[in-house]
């Protein structure tokens, strides 16, 4: 059991560290001023939307990884009890 959850925790990290990494480069790179368009969209209430519709997708990316992984970990399993 202990194996498994090990197992697991090392798989999330494998999932998240990437998008992690490539949120602080995003950062990094970001102008020093912010551009008009998000200013329009903050005062027009739009930009909750975007950001909740980017939430949305990379959820629903990671939940799909998350069951593939386990799909084709339980595959493997019947492979090997052949």
């Amino acid at each position: 059991m202990k194996n498994k959850k090990n197992n697991w925790l090392s798989r999330a990290v494998a999932l998240l560290l990437p998008l992690l990494l490539l949120g602080g480069a995003a950062l990094a790179q970001a102008p020093a001023g912010q551009p008009e368009m998000a200013d329009a969209m903050r005062a027009n209430g739009k930009i909750y939307v975007v950001v909740a519709v980017l939430v949305i997708i990379v959820v629903g990316l990671l939940v799909y990884l998350v069951r593939l992984d386990g799909k084709v970990s339980r595959l493997e399993r019947e492979v090997e009890n052949r």
